[in-house]
């Protein structure tokens, strides 16, 4: 009977069960450090088991304090241990510095540099926190008001006429760069003309963006040490992309990387995303973002949330910056959305940068396209849509940006992978569709060319007609126009990543050595209006980006989406305008850098192939400018190069 009576059930708490499996051990542990110590509540079976519990000795109960007390221990000194595990970091990496340094200075020299302005930072952090209060009693003008306007004005009348002096000695010898300051002079001129309160403008905003423009592209342009710099990030990400052959060789197959556009280059955003989404989750991205606000808004006297999305623009889309200020969107202003818009539509994302590096186009120029472009998009966007409205977010106290919803390193790094496969779906679908367009666009306009004499009519050729102008002012010269002309045409009404591939295709052919014309077409354009082309590109201001925006913004913000049809196409404009300005600075900046080539030792080598050195150099032997060049010479050009001479 005994064994027919059913045994009773042990009862349990649903608790462990309703938040999954716990470490049953680790809860006896804190039952230990509250006192509470475990009783024993099991029935017993045998009247000897009492005693021989009470007999054992008392070493697990002792080991068992021993483990609480250090636990306890290392909870009370958390802190401490953390500062001793960065200090010992910290040391480390120090001596490595220093030992790096040591072995060769000019390869550690970069390693170097990136310590020095992150220390540069963080002392600044420091400084801020402990005497920022003091400090900024410290430099108040006090009951001087008019003295400090007196001040400004003062400084604003010396800037103005070190620009005016600047341009007038600079120009002397390269005349073209009057050209794009002109153009400059022109845009704005339109930019306020088409402004929706005039009397509003703060022109202390538009200064300062177009200032802060202007000495990026001056320290990137002109300074040896920015040049080198820019140069040098530029190499160092083309090194970093080309790690994406890894894992699409793997993938795809080598002959398909090889081969195949778009093996070659949409694996690169893929890559580009992942480690931007790891540099968000890890939260350097948020930590840049933030400085390069901090400077734009103490300067140009803009709200937090504004800049703190202009400045995203620089590293992510259009669609992604928003959702750095997605809890303020439906409080901001109208003139905050379009400073909004304006950026987005002003600058291209970190992972389609790496796509157009791969095609071929300066590093160093898209670099510094998509900085200077974030000041003049706040600058011209304040111009275009003035603040009338009393913003919330004035001060950045309050305002901060998310780190995303990865719980680890690698589920960022997944999450980043994974979100660029629509980006890289959408880039394919795009361009089967635009280029299938444009073909049927260019028959039809052919046929109908036909119909009237006029041959090789197509969309591109209009462009360069009526956009020759636009071009013209940005300081190309004029041969080279039809040509910018038609890849801004392209940029417009397409998107800009068809323009920078046709761009791609031109530079190619100028390095291969190609000839310049073949019949009425030209194959090439100088390196001069290829820079200035790279910057105008440098932009997601085309037609149908204003549905991708629109799409963006409305799905975070439903209630506001009539105030953002309301001004899309405004700061479509103006996103335009930004890229025309920043090629404009481009234009007074620029000048030509690189050895000279020796003609003479070059030619009379044996060549196997032509270049664009080659091609300089064949142009004077074929006008006979020199008297140096030998036989050989003339032998080797007439290889690569038909000319009258040759025969």
């Amino acid at each position: 009977m005994a064994d027919d009576t059913p045994k009773q059930r042990e009862s349990f708490s649903l608790t462990p069960v309703m938040h999954g499996l716990e470490n049953m051990g680790a809860e006896f542990l804190e039952r230990m450090e509250e006192g509470q110590l475990p009783s024993n509540s099991s029935p017993v079976e045998d009247g000897g088991n009492k005693n021989q519990v009470a007999s054992e000795p008392g070493s697990r109960w002792r080991s068992l304090q021993l483990t609480v007390r250090a636990r306890s221990f290392f909870r009370e000194h958390k802190q401490l241990f953390g500062w001793i595990l960065t200090g010992l970091l910290c040391t480390a990496y120090g001596a490595f510095l220093i030992f790096a340094c040591l072995r060769n200075f000019q390869r550690a020299l970069a390693l170097l540099v990136i310590t020095c302005v992150v220390l540069v930072f963080l002392a600044y952090d420091l400084l801020k926190r402990l005497l920022g209060p003091r400090l900024r009693r410290c430099v108040k003008f006090q009951g001087h008001s008019r003295l400090n306007l007196w001040l400004k004005r003062g400084l604003a009348l010396a800037a103005g006429l070190g620009l005016i002096l600047w341009l007038s000695l600079d120009t002397a010898q390269r005349p073209e760069q009057l050209v794009s300051f002109a153009g400059i002079c022109v845009f704005l001129v339109l930019l306020f003309a088409g402004s929706k309160h005039h009397r509003a403008v703060s022109w202390r905003t538009v200064a300062w963006g177009l200032g802060l423009q202007f000495v990026l592209g001056l320290f990137v342009i002109r300074t040896e040490p920015g040049f080198v710099a820019f140069q040098w990030l530029g190499d160092q990400i083309q090194v970093f992309l080309s790690y994406t052959e890894a894992g699409s060789s793997f993938v795809f197959g080598e002959a398909l990387v090889k081969d195949v556009f778009a093996f070659q280059v949409l694996p690169i955003i893929v890559f580009f995303s992942c480690v931007m989404s790891v540099l968000y989750y890890v939260g350097l991205m948020q930590w840049v973002i933030l400085k390069i606000a901090w400077l734009m808004q103490v300067t140009m006297g803009t709200s937090a949330t504004e800049t703190l999305s202009v400045a995203g623009n620089i590293f992510v889309s259009q669609t992604e910056a928003p959702l750095l200020i997605r809890p303020y969107l439906a409080d901001m202003t109208l003139s905050e959305v379009h400073v909004v818009m304006t950026g987005g539509y002003a600058t291209i994302a970190g992972s389609l940068l790496g796509a157009y590096i791969s095609f071929g186009i300066d590093a160093a120029s898209l670099i510094a396209a998509s900085v200077m472009a974030a000041p003049c998009a706040l600058a011209l966007s304040k111009l275009v849509y003035p603040e009338v409205e009393e913003s919330k977010f004035r001060s950045e106290e309050g305002v901060k940006l998310t780190y995303g919803d990865a719980r680890n390193l690698v589920e960022a790094a997944s999450s980043g992978a994974a979100i660029s496969v629509k980006v890289v779906a959408n880039i394919a679908a795009n361009l089967i569709a635009i280029l299938a367009v444009l073909a049927f666009i260019n028959a039809a306009l052919s046929w109908l060319g036909d119909m009237v004499d006029i041959q090789g009519l197509s969309f591109q050729l209009i462009c360069s007609y009526i956009l020759r102008p636009v071009a013209f002012l940005m300081g190309v010269a004029w041969e080279d126009c039809p040509v910018v002309a038609e890849l801004l045409g392209v940029k417009l009404f397409l998107n800009e990543f068809v323009a920078y591939q046709e761009l791609s295709q031109y530079k190619q052919r100028r390095l291969a050595g190609a000839e310049e014309w073949i019949g009425d077409q030209k194959q090439w354009i100088s390196v001069r209006a290829e820079v200035l082309t790279t910057y105008a590109l440098c932009g997601f201001s085309n037609l149908s980006s204003i549905g991708i925006m629109l799409g963006g913004l409305g799905s975070l913000v439903p209630q506001r989406r009539s105030d953002f049809s309301q001004i899309v196409l405004r700061a479509l404009i103006t996103g335009g305008f930004v890229s025309l300005v920043n090629a404009c600075v481009a234009g007074i900046l620029y000048v030509p850098r690189g050895l000279e080539v020796d003609c003479v030792s070059l030619l009379n080598e044996t060549l196997s192939s032509s270049s664009f050195e080659v091609y300089q150099c064949c142009g004077q032997v074929f006008q006979g400018t020199s008297l140096e060049f030998g036989p050989e010479a003339l032998e080797n050009c007439c290889r690569f190069y038909n000319r009258t001479i040759c025969t």
